[in-house]
């Protein structure tokens, strides 16, 4: 069990968290027997503009997570601590274009198979890090409310990507196993201040990755509505 101390997190997040989830519309892009997915009447402008809707509040709310976090559970001389401490992001190894001329580069097949990898490299951790959270003596509602709500829309915008990729691509998938590939290892019972800094650096890595999927899907935008002036 963790006894960490809450610090004053601020009457911002209350106020702000159930706008969020109002604004939500659903990718509603579930599976279905005998058929590819549930998205056949929603045009492929429509479905990319939901899409990106979806990966905008992900990436607020998972920069909200990450900022409530630190108020409650990250004093200023452990920030620095992970920054010193050669604490990685479990995408690092992950094929995925990071500099601006890389991004410019790849084409739009490329720029959606790397947001579904982000997207399915995520999933297993964020799991995780609920679990994790769950076992914090002094974690508040609301900020187990928040890694719940991002790890259910990611889901979402799995399944929105998929269909994506299906519409505007016209074929299979790229896939990762996520147990296969290894990227998240974890101990049964970590100490205590190990544990708080690794659920630190998810929430701070995932929030880095939850950019650069929105940024993908809009840079995509920018390509079918103007492709010779998007940066």
């Amino acid at each position: 069990m963790h006894s960490v101390s809450v610090m004053q997190w601020g009457v911002w997040a209350v106020l702000l968290w159930p706008k969020l989830l109002t604004v939500s519309i659903p990718l509603d892009c579930r599976e279905e027997p005998g058929s590819l997915s549930r998205c056949p009447s929603i045009s492929q402008e429509k479905l990319l503009d939901r899409v990106i809707q979806h990966a905008e509040l992900i990436y607020r709310v998972s920069e909200e997570s990450c900022s409530l976090y630190e108020e409650m559970f990250i004093p200023l001389p452990l920030q620095f601590q992970r920054n010193q401490a050669g604490y990685t992001c479990i995408t690092k190894t992950l094929p995925i274009p990071s500099s601006r001329n890389e991004i410019q580069q790849i084409s739009d097949k490329w720029l959606l198979h790397s947001v579904l990898i982000l997207v399915q490299s995520w999933i297993e951790p964020l799991v995780y890090l609920q679990t994790s959270l769950d076992r914090y003596d002094a974690a508040p509602d609301m900020l187990l409310n928040k890694t719940k709500w991002v790890s259910e829309k990611l889901i979402s915008l799995e399944q929105g990507v998929v269909v994506l990729i299906k519409k505007m691509l016209d074929e299979g998938l790229l896939t990762i196993n996520h147990s296969e590939q290894g990227l998240f290892q974890y101990d049964v019972q970590p100490e205590v201040l190990e544990s708080v800094m690794r659920d630190y650096t998810l929430l701070s890595c995932f929030k880095k990755d939850a950019h650069k999927m929105e940024a993908f899907l809009k840079l995509l935008k920018c390509r079918q509505t103007d492709k010779y002036n998007c940066s």
